[in-house]
């Protein structure tokens, strides 16, 4: 169309020209439409849109362990945002995110100390307090906890973000000079376990008591007790002493069975001296018991006959006797009962006795 309008023009231009004239028409604006401007000016729109949503971030994705703490206008809202991905209105609202993870304080000594932070982890100096006569004593022990995500929110909105400095440190501090205040320093040692339990149970009570249940309380390790240096050399003698004590006892003890074993054994000796003399007086006992039956069997079995005939078969001996000595005396026993008894004049210190 740009076209005829410009062959329309040139005619009209030597037309007029041949009849001498010297008008020449203004040329029309040239009109032409450009579609490549047109496609990078929604590309340029396209990323400034994208560079907006970049910094103005209008969407917060929040992870597992953690709370969003949602402020419209500077206002937080009364419930903590979920993980997951939500989306705010900029400048508006701000998401706040907080850690909800099991967190641990340690109390620890200098040494201990370095190096030993990371993440969800604290150190802090060990705990010096007071015992019952005023001696210092430092405490080591750790601490675990975690914010109540169900009221992260208020606590944040009461508390702010430092609320682990208002609750958590100043609470575990003071229960613990209380606890450790009522023992003398000597004593801890052999109370640790029951300051132990005490430190705890007072800790849970204090935080868990706050309104809305700000932390959740998990446990509490008693590590260590750092005695002043007199206490311990004190500690150390009265074990010394204790150990003296108990040595001497138990060589008392060992004297006394070493006594026990030698009677138990003069004793064992006197029973076996004993038994075989009981042994011999039965066996004599029963010797002369068969020995009188014998003899009563014997008795019991004498006739008049039987020593008639014993008398006669002496008789006959000491008449054999008689023969071959015929100087030898016989000596009759009273009542001329058997044996009797013969000397032989010939050799006097021969003396013999037949039965």
């Amino acid at each position: 169309m740009a076209t005829d309008m410009n062959d329309y023009f040139n005619k009209k231009k030597s037309s007029s020209g041949g009849s001498g004239g010297g008008f020449t028409p203004p040329k029309p604006p040239k009109m032409e439409f450009n579609m490549g401007k047109g496609k990078s000016a929604l590309l340029l729109l396209g990323v400034v849109i994208v560079v907006f949503l970049l910094l103005a971030k209008p969407f917060v994705i929040i992870t597992e362990g953690e709370r969003g703490i949602l402020a419209t206008n500077g206002k937080y809202e009364p419930n903590a945002l979920l993980p997951g991905l939500h989306f705010i209105i900029p400048v508006i609202q701000k998401v706040y995110l907080v850690d909800t993870k099991v967190r641990i304080i340690n109390y620890a000594s200098r040494i201990e100390r370095a190096g030993a932070e990371g993440e969800g982890l604290e150190v802090r100096p060990a705990i010096t307090v007071l015992d019952k006569r005023g001696l210092p004593v430092s405490i080591e022990l750790t601490v675990q906890y975690r914010l109540n995500a169900q009221y992260a929110a208020q606590t944040i909105s009461n508390w702010g973000f430092s609320w682990e400095e208002k609750i958590i440190n100043p609470v575990v501090r003071d229960i613990v000079r209380n606890v450790v205040g009522q023992y003398e320093a000597e004593s801890l040692p052999t109370n640790r376990n029951t300051i132990a339990n005490q430190i705890e149970q007072g800790i849970r009570q204090s935080i868990e008591g706050q309104e809305n249940s700000p932390a959740i309380f998990q446990s509490v390790q008693l590590r260590e007790i750092v005695l002043p240096q007199k206490v311990k050399d004190q500690i150390e003698s009265v074990q010394i002493a204790k150990q003296q004590v108990q040595k001497a006892e138990q060589d008392v003890q060992r004297a006394k069975q070493e006594a026990l074993k030698r009677a138990a054994e003069a004793q064992g000796k006197a029973n076996a001296v004993r038994i075989e003399a009981e042994g011999k007086a039965n066996a004599i006992k029963i010797e002369a018991d068969a020995t009188a039956q014998a003899n009563k069997a014997i008795s019991a079995s004498l006739t008049d006959k039987l020593l008639q005939m014993e008398q006669i078969k002496v008789q006959g001996q000491f008449n054999d006797a008689l023969r071959e000595n015929k100087d030898a005396k016989i000596f009759l026993t009273p009542g001329g009962s058997t044996p009797n008894i013969w000397v032989d004049m010939k050799n006097p210190q021969r003396q013999s006795a037949i039965k």
